[in-house]
């Protein structure tokens, strides 16, 4: 075998190298059978090369081996060979310019089968037309198509170039632990018994915040990870169980500082590889603008399609529903669809129920027409309830015949700025509103710090415990939790959150009052976050950070709608791997060294 180990990379080989010998070693992609000539597309992860294999005509001084005929009678789809032979130019009407390497072809004089491969479950280039747990029993196979060798290499390209940048901006890279204590951020933890301590459990880091929170109180005033996470919860297209993220934490920081380590960092890792220059300082919004305007935190903004305030035209109307959200305290908020006035009843009681999934109690419309005596007009739905301030209603959203107006009222506000804002993402994605090539960031600045658990009845941390509020509310922290924001901020990317962070507490009185407002006592603060206050108490400095999901991040560089595509070695939607039958049953002797009962439900 030594003297069939490759010289060549089956992507390498272009017409200055012909005329001579080369080792190719790879998987058959294709072969063809051309009357006693055999094409065979062989391929590696760097490309593809045509060998041909002629025993009948060989050119002039190129000798084969005797039982090359046998072996390749033998040969089929993904079998791996090794290929000896001499590299020649392809006839100039044969050559193919869409492949890197399709000037030249290699004339095989020696093939070793170096392993045999079983019939397929599917072909290799056709795998994103099997399911998907076809596809992860078989991810091995999967990943050897080009789509999976593209996106796996364009994430180990966005990992070196996230690292590349960290470091020369004067990070340290520093790993936190992977068995830490059990801490409430959000999520179920995944926990590990212990062994040697028999009733007692490690938990899996959902985020390393408290880690690198303590990192800052050791005076590390620059950290970066490409750190691995792990939460208990329910999969989704751009969620898994285990997951990745870019985590970053500073000191003696302002926001200001944390979003443009951030931007530089996206500018950096876009040109390194993909070639695309991003704006040197992304678009901001405040979560109430968002909310206001687009229905969502994490807002889309390669196409318009704004939320309007119709409050203004309810009073003037006879539409006693609308009137109601209002004197509820509620919002009354309109959508206009472009062209949308030939839509049918049937396609506008679909995007109704689309809105009642959030929570509406229904949507209403209206047509715009031309008007008898030119103009615009206001025809079906609720139409009739506005002949009186039509005209109000037209110059106030900038409507035209051939536009529909789509309306959601409720007595929360927040819902009907949801409900429609998940219209509008839909109408985005039917319509193809969104340029699949753009890449559109825009920061959300300004949330929350609490939002109220109507089930639980008590104030909880909108992100997490740990986020500091601005200051201008620290006085009213207490008696009026709802209207306090904090200093947190979400990077969205296209519709997705990218990243997300806040300026940290670094005062134990601080925290304390967090904790208690949030409902936690100081004794169940002391025994789940001592030792993170106790570091508060030695001069912590001031500090904060953020948390870039990579996976979510190489996602969307690479075009695709879930993450799975871009991981090596997945969970399903089940949280399962059917490759090596993930998670399965312990053996009673395991079970029993760490102390563990299971009981079936």
């Amino acid at each position: 075998m030594e003297t069939m180990k490759r010289t060549v990379t089956c992507g390498e080989l272009r017409a200055d190298r012909a005329g001579q010998t080369v080792v190719l070693n790879g998987w058959i992609h294709r072969k063809r059978d051309h009357g006693g000539i055999t094409f065979i597309n062989l391929r590696d992860r760097y490309g593809v090369t045509q060998v041909v294999v002629d025993t009948k005509t060989p050119a002039a001084a190129h000798t084969v081996a005797p039982d090359l005929d046998a072996v390749v009678a033998e040969l089929r789809s993904e079998y791996c060979i090794a290929v000896e032979g001499v590299v020649r130019l392809r006839p100039e009407e044969m050559a193919n310019p869409s492949m890197p390497t399709g000037a030249i072809e290699a004339l095989a004089s020696k093939i070793v089968i170096l392993n045999k491969s079983e019939p397929l479950p599917f072909q290799i280039d056709e795998t994103i037309n099997a399911g998907e747990d076809l596809r992860l029993t078989y991810r091995y196979l999967d990943m050897r198509s080009e789509r999976m060798q593209r996106r796996i290499k364009l994430r180990s390209d966005v990992t070196f170039a996230a690292r590349e940048f960290m470091i020369n901006q004067g990070f340290y890279e520093i790993e936190t632990p992977t068995f830490i204590k059990p801490t409430p951020e959000g999520a179920r933890d995944y926990l590990v018994p212990s062994r040697l301590y028999a009733g007692k459990f490690y938990a899996l880091p959902q985020s390393p915040q408290l880690y690198k929170q303590m990192l800052m109180a050791g005076g590390f005033d620059k950290y970066f990870q490409i750190a691995r996470c792990y939460r208990d919860e329910d999969s989704r297209g751009d969620r898994q169980p285990e997951f990745t993220q870019i985590d970053i934490e500073m000191s003696f920081v302002s926001r200001d500082d944390i979003l443009s380590i951030t931007e530089w960092l996206m500018g950096h890792v876009f040109m390194k590889t993909l070639g695309i220059a991003l704006p040197e300082r992304f678009k901001r919004l405040t979560w109430e603008e968002a909310q206001e305007k687009y229905g969502s935190d994490k807002p889309d903004l390669r196409f318009g399609m704004e939320l309007r305030d119709f409050a203004p035209y309810v009073e003037a109307a006879g539409f006693q529903a609308f009137k109601d959200a209002l004197a509820e305290g509620g919002g009354v908020k309109a959508l206009v669809v472009r062209g949308g006035a030939d839509y049918s009843r049937k396609r506008i009681e679909e995007l109704e129920a689309h809105a009642k999934i959030y929570k509406a109690k229904g949507m209403a419309w209206m047509k715009v027409a031309s008007g008898a005596t030119g103009g615009a007009a206001l025809e079906g739905g609720v139409a009739k309830f506005f002949t009186a301030n039509a005209g109000d209603v037209i110059k106030g959203l900038d409507v035209a015949p051939g536009d529909l107006i789509l309306i959601v009222a409720d007595a929360k506000r927040k819902i009907a700025n949801t409900a429609l804002g998940a219209v509008r993402v839909k109408l985005g994605k039917d319509l193809r509103l969104a340029d699949p090539r753009a890449f559109e960031f825009v920061w959300v600045v300004d949330f929350p710090l609490f939002e109220f658990n109507e089930e639980a009845n008590h104030w909880e941390a909108a992100h997490h415990l740990f986020s500091q509020p601005q200051e201008q509310y620290h006085d009213i922290l207490e008696s009026d939790p709802g209207a306090v924001l904090g200093d947190l901020y979400d990077l969205v990317l296209n519709g997705y959150e990218l990243a997300s962070g806040s300026i940290r507490v670094h005062k134990p009185e601080l925290q304390k009052r967090i904790f208690s407002i949030a409902g936690i006592p100081p004794e169940e603060a002391e025994r789940k976050f001592g030792f993170l206050t106790n570091a508060f108490k030695y001069g912590a400095p001031p500090h904060g950070g953020i948390a870039s999901g990579l996976d979510r991040l190489v996602m969307l560089m690479a075009g695709e709608t879930s993450i799975k595509e871009v991981i090596a070695f997945p969970k399903n939607s089940f949280a399962a791997s059917p490759m090596d039958d993930c998670p399965c049953e312990i053996e009673q002797k395991q079970l029993d060294e760490l102390h563990v009962v299971v009981r079936t439900p």
